[in-house]
Formats: C-alpha cells, structure tokens, sequence
C-alpha cells in the first residue's frame, strides 16, 4: 500500500507523539475512543505536498476537553467538509525495517459514509507503560489536502529511535492520536517495541517525529 503525497522521509522513518493535550492542526485534544485493527500498510512514501501544514510541534497545550461530534454532508460551497475523529477508523501498524530506526504507520479510514478532506498533520502524544507521555513533533515536511471517499484511507508516521541498550528501555503503552483539525482524540495500543531510556530524542540519532498525513492511494472505496 502507497501513501501519495507524504513525507520525504516516510519509506525510512516517522516520529511520536506530542504532550498531555493533542492538538491536530487547529485542535484541542479530546474524549479518547478506542479503533479496531485493519490490514497492515507500508510505510507512507515520499513526495509531501505544499498545504496544509497547521502549528509547529503536532501537539497542543492544556487539559482534555469535550470533542467535536462527526458530521455528515458537505461543507461550505459544496466541498467536502473535514474528516471527523467520530467518521474515521484508526488503527497503527509497525513497519520498522531496521534495528536502529522505527516506524509506525497510523492510517485514518474513512467510514463516515461520506467525502471528508484531511489535511495536514495529526495531534499525537506516546503514553508509556508507566503513564508518562512523550510529546511527539513534526518533521518540517508540508502537507497537501486529501479527498477521502467513504471506505478510503490516509496514513502518516512516526519514526522512533529502537532501544538497543539490551534492557527494557521505555515501554510505550498507547499512542494518543487526533486528526487533522479536529479536537476529539483517539486513542490506540501503541504496536512496536520500546525507546531507549537515555536521550530518547539525541540531535545525533533518530528524532520521534511524526510526517504529514497522505492519502493512501490505493485504498479502496466502498
């Protein structure tokens, strides 16, 4: 499965989460709810996109608030209007390829019964085994808006340092995930291994970093 329109760094990497609070795109975080599991999709490829791109970090500030509701019909002028977490299936898949650097795919499908757009970059904020959360920021890419047909799906990554150290390292528990502009949070089991204890996120190595979401080109419709 392709992701078009993704991060350059996609094939090799993704990042984590944000802080306390997930902000995606314009949003606050929200109400978590739990995703089913879907089939396995390869990590998002290159080619980002020149829109869309919301606040720097991926993560926002502050407690857990109410979310927004899913809508239906079409937005204004009759465009689609913004996939909402209550429209969207999400579900994280490992795709890590290596011993050094990790990957999970987060995929968005929608199932709203609708067209929705989605553009920019999901909230995301790691929450370990021990209730700590790990913010998680953008890696710089830019984003193009998405039409998602009912039954399509759209993807990003987050790119990880692996542990290494031969001990347990930081066991990451849930990945803490809200869509683009949206304010209501998902939240999902966290599905690769653990982080290394010491500097997690060195200037040196591999940074916890999420890329843009991208349309996965060849989800099926219906």
């Amino acid at each position: 499965m392709k992701l078009t329109h993704a991060s350059k760094t996609l094939l090799a990497g993704l990042t984590l989460l944000g802080a306390l609070s997930l902000t995606a795109c314009n949003g606050d975080d929200g109400a978590d709810a739990s995703s089913s599991a879907g089939t396995k999709p390869t990590a998002v490829s290159e080619g980002a996109g020149s829109d869309g791109a919301g606040s720097d970090g991926g993560s926002g500030s502050g407690g857990s608030g109410g979310g927004t509701t899913g809508g239906t019909g079409a937005g204004q002028n009759g465009k689609a209007g913004t996939c909402r977490s209550d429209e969207l299936e999400v579900t994280a898949h490992d795709n890590s390829t290596d011993k050094t650097e990790g990957i999970v795919t987060v995929v968005f499908k929608n199932g709203g019964g609708r067209d929705c757009t989605i553009n920019g970059y999901a909230g995301v904020n790691l929450k370990s085994a021990t209730g700590d959360t790990l913010p998680v920021g953008r890696n710089g890419e830019q984003a193009h808006s998405a039409v998602l047909k009912d039954g399509e799906s759209a993807a990003f990554n987050i790119t990880f340092p692996i542990n290494n150290s031969g001990g347990s390292g930081v066991r990451i528990a849930k990945i803490l995930v809200t869509p683009p502009n949206e304010t209501k949070t998902v939240t999902i089991a966290w599905p690769a291994g653990s982080l290394p204890v010491d500097n997690p996120d060195t200037p040196s190595g591999t940074k916890l970093s999420i890329s843009p979401v991208g349309k996965v080109s060849d989800s099926p419709a219906g």
